[in-house]
């Protein structure tokens, strides 16, 4: 596989409640990474006394994070919008030459900054809330 951009690592979030995904303006930086707890079932049995590990037994999980330029464009409205009311909906996120990840996220943090001399800024995280799918492209 060839060296990929990262501009094209992509958070698209559903804009109205009805599957109608927009990318996230002015995000310069975007990161996806999977998690999954591991159940240990090491005992006084385990060849060589190494850790077992329970598969498909633990939590999985995702969370996304990015960084970029406030623009106060509509998905800036709408990302605030979706943290001041609690809500979960359905978000994308397009890794180039592997596919498209989509579930519910919370997003968990919305960060604001600024300088004098320079553009507003803003850092946003996502929790995964559920069942995530994804689609190879």
């Amino acid at each position: 596989m060839a060296a990929q951009n990262g501009k094209d690592l992509l958070i698209k979030l559903d804009i109205n409640g009805n599957q109608t995904f927009e990318t996230i303006a002015g995000l310069r930086a975007t990161r996806i990474t999977f998690n999954a707890e591991t159940v240990d079932v090491t005992s006084l049995e385990s060849e060589g006394r190494w850790r077992e590990l329970l598969g498909g037994a633990g939590v999985r999980s995702a969370s996304i994070s990015g960084s970029g330029v406030f623009k106060d464009a509509g998905t800036d409205e709408r990302a605030r919008q979706i943290f001041f009311d609690g809500e979960v909906p359905e978000f994308q996120v397009v890794i180039p030459d592997f596919g498209i990840v989509q579930g519910a996220f919370m997003i968990t943090s919305i960060d604001y900054a600024g300088s004098h001399d320079g553009e507003a800024s803003y850092e946003i995280a996502l929790a995964s809330a559920g069942a995530l799918a994804f689609t190879a492209i």
